[in-house]
């Protein structure tokens, strides 16, 4: 039966009920998929394993409503879509990029919560809060009648100048993994397929499309994949996104290795991949190597797989399981049972949850002298500088850009004389969430006299810090997808923070980026509040944690080094210049309007990731380099003793320790647990194996027991093609971050 006006076949987002045995919700999704696959035909089968174009291809720019497909389905104005088999009331599956909230939520609802970058999020350590993230955005995807997120990037950290770090979750594969598993899992419980992406090592934006990334096996298990196989078991995940790279000579979208071997047969991976947009290179040969859905068009798996499949050149076997995937995600997430019916996002709960995710992610890297949190009986003048802090905080770019209320409260630069609006992802102007740091901290002090100096005349703002008791300097780094950073902040940025701590010692910067920077002038600063990309209340939660109505509790994710010569590489991996010139922006950055990648421009070229296992704080470990903040730190307010360290290892491993509170604030510690595997095995000096923020009132002490998963604690055996836990000696660390570790303890395990 065909939905009231619609033609059989693809339709649109509502369809008309249609019963048959797959109906039955007590079956498992396995089996309605495979009674609802008997009914279909191979035109029905075809239509669902490609995409039916999106905004800025097929009519109008990202953001807009493309016209009809052939069928007359429809797209809800997301990233892209796949359009319903109306017949058998299988519905369209509509997907928004969703990586820190639902983006261009104008084109199908007033408004989409702008939540703080991912980085931020990670940094809270806290999967309980990696569950509201997710929720929230699976709630207000369902809102605006999407059914499928794009969100879920878990690229660990193996360049820090990656233009898309902050969409990302740090550079620990094992907290990387359970944060998108948690994430994911309450995403999906709204009634959302979840996505985990980008499979994988697309680690860098330079020559994304065209780079090969160059691993062994065992590195790859135990970096990259690692993060995936643990996010994938914890959050029952329905949706894997290849990368546009190449991995170790194949397309990741036709890699043999990747989706065959790894994913659908050692994980037991049930549901489906679809390609970065414009990701897929070929028919045949990606469609065998596991590929099971083209995004965001038709031209390998549209009449070309229809053509391959009737000559033989993919068994018929093969399209009924990239077919069986889909349903069975669409069975596994309810979309048969509980079709999605728009409705207004709850902004307050956004708003809410935005501004506390800030205040759990923001982090304290430096407070000399406990310059802050700031005393507002005390303090009579303050002097905020630059960043636009008067009116709004940074947003991250690219397809995580979720539209501003209001538009960005810093108008973009004028174009050149003659010049077109900027196109490709990686070229557009940032965007700044209205939400001013200047209001929120003149709402804490509003007897005192608190004045504003943009930054742009570094002189003009050591002036105005020299007659103010406090500086407080606003720094930022735009970052989006589409390109790669300088580690140095933009814009003579160092150059101000330098005068204005010349002129007053009571200094604090925050900082506004979504990764690590260089920070020439860290020495001579009082405190520094990396407060990444904070969000739509971004300016409130800033001014919470400097005033200390919010006691800071974050932890970065990410090393910070002390110049750019302690990194692996000293610069992304890019073609040599005698390479042929990769396409304009609008192809190298792929397809329509600059999103997608796959078909991009240049010659190939290698990305030999050659520090393999070191990755983060595991390089500087190895290295035996200090960091200038190192993977785990993070400072509070208040201060915590660790006690009594030990360790059980037997069938189940576990360690307990003591953490007391021995400030005078209540506060958050994220309280951290390293293993030392034995030197036979040849891994770095410390892997992260365990965390728990744990909660504490001044005073208060509690006993923290951590199981151990074996997993943590196991290496890859390339020769087995296995992981395995060696005997030997493990020595447990118990402590605050990866380089302040002040218990352990050494025991042999043995098989």
């Amino acid at each position: 039966m065909a939905a009231q006006g619609q033609n059989p076949g693809r339709g649109g987002n509502q369809l008309a009920p249609v019963t048959g045995p797959w109906s039955d919700p007590g079956l498992s999704p396995d089996r309605r998929a495979e009674l609802l696959l008997d009914q279909m035909t191979l035109d029905d089968k075809i239509s669902m394993l490609h995409g039916d174009g999106m905004p800025g291809g097929g009519g109008g720019g990202r953001g807009q409503v493309v016209p009809p497909a052939p069928g007359g389905a429809v797209s809800n104005g997301g990233a892209g879509f796949t359009g319903a088999v109306a017949r058998l009331g299988i519905p369209a599956i509509q997907m928004a990029d969703a990586a820190v909230g639902v983006t261009r939520g104008a084109a199908s609802s007033r408004y989409s919560t702008p939540l703080p970058s991912a980085v931020s999020a990670a940094s809270s350590w806290d999967l309980k809060m990696a569950c509201e993230y997710g929720a929230l955005i699976g709630q207000e995807l369902r809102d605006q009648g999407y059914t499928m997120s794009l969100g879920g990037g878990v690229n660990i950290t193996r360049e820090p100048r990656n233009g898309r770090n902050f969409e990302y979750k740090g550079e620990d594969p094992i907290l990387a993994g359970k944060l998108v598993g948690q994430e994911m899992k309450c995403l999906q419980a709204k009634g959302i397929i979840g996505d985990i992406k980008h499979f994988a090592v697309n680690d860098q934006e330079t020559g994304r499309n065209i780079g090969n990334a160059i691993l062994d096996k065992r590195t790859l298990r135990e970096t990259d994949l690692l993060a995936f196989e643990i996010g994938l078991k914890d959050g029952d995940i329905q949706a894997v996104m290849c990368s546009y790279n190449k991995l170790n000579g194949d397309w990741a979208c036709e890699n043999q290795y990747l989706m065959n071997d790894f994913l659908k047969g050692t994980l037991g991976f049930k549901g489906f991949v679809l390609s970065d947009w414009g990701g897929t290179h070929t028919t045949a040969k990606a469609a065998l190597a596991g590929l099971d859905m083209e995004q965001p068009g038709s031209t390998y798996f549209g009449d070309a797989l229809k053509q391959a499949v009737e000559k033989g050149e993919v068994p018929l076997a093969r399209l009924n399981d990239m077919v069986k995937r889909i349903l069975r995600a669409q069975f596994a997430t309810g979309q048969f049972d509980l079709r999605a019916q728009r409705k207004v996002v709850d902004v307050f709960a956004g708003l809410e949850l935005a501004q506390r995710v800030a205040e759990r992610g923001t982090v304290l890297l430096k407070n000399a002298n406990n310059q802050l949190p700031l005393n507002r009986a005390v303090v009579k003048s303050i002097a905020v500088i630059g960043s636009h802090a008067n009116v709004g905080v940074l947003s991250g770019g690219g397809s995580a850009q979720v539209d501003p209320p209001g538009g960005s409260a810093v108008a973009p630069p004028p174009l050149p004389p003659g010049a077109t609006q900027p196109t490709g992802v990686g070229n557009r102007p940032a965007v700044w969430y209205p939400s001013s740091p200047l209001k929120a901290i003149l709402a804490k002090v509003p007897s005192a006299k608190v004045e504003y100096n943009e930054g742009t005349d570094p002189a003009a703002a050591a002036r105005l810090a020299k007659a103010s008791e406090v500086a407080i300097v606003f720094v930022n780094q735009p970052a989006s997808e589409g390109r790669d950073l300088s580690l140095t902040l933009p814009d003579n940025q160092d150059q101000l923070v330098t005068a204005v701590a010349a002129a007053n010692p009571r200094t604090i910067v925050v900082l506004e980026t979504g990764g690590p920077v260089n920070m020439p002038w860290a020495d001579r600063v009082a405190g520094i509040l990396e407060a990444w990309y904070p969000g739509i209340r971004g300016g409130e939660a800033i001014a919470n944690l400097l005033f200390g109505d919010v006691n800071p509790s974050a932890k970065t994710v990410l090393s910070f080094a002390r110049n750019e010569a302690d990194w692996p590489h000293d610069k992304p991996f890019a073609p040599p210049p005698s390479a042929n010139p990769p396409a304009p922006a609008t192809q190298a950055a792929g397809g329509p309007g600059g999103f997608g990648g796959g078909r991009g421009g240049g010659v190939p070229f290698d990305m030999p990731y050659t520090e393999g296992l070191k990755v983060g704080y595991k390089w500087f470990d190895a290295q035996d380099k200090a960091p200038l903040f190192a993977f785990g730190h993070g400072l509070s307010y208040t201060t915590f003793a660790y006690a009594g360290l030990k360790t059980v290892a037997g069938k189940e491993f576990s360690v307990s320790f003591i953490v007391r509170n021995t400030g005078k604030r209540d506060g958050i510690e994220i309280a951290q647990v390293y293993a030392t595997l034995p030197s036979i095995t040849g891994e770095p000096p410390r892997r992260l194996v365990a965390w728990e923020p744990v909660a504490l009132k001044a005073g208060e002490s509690r006993i923290v027991t951590l199981s151990i998963d074996a997993l943590h604690l196991s290496i890859f055996n390339e020769g087995r093609d296995c992981w395995e836990l060696p005997d030997g000696d493990y020595k447990f660390w118990a402590g605050a971050s990866s380089r302040n570790l002040p218990l352990s303890e050494t025991v042999k395990i043995a098989r």
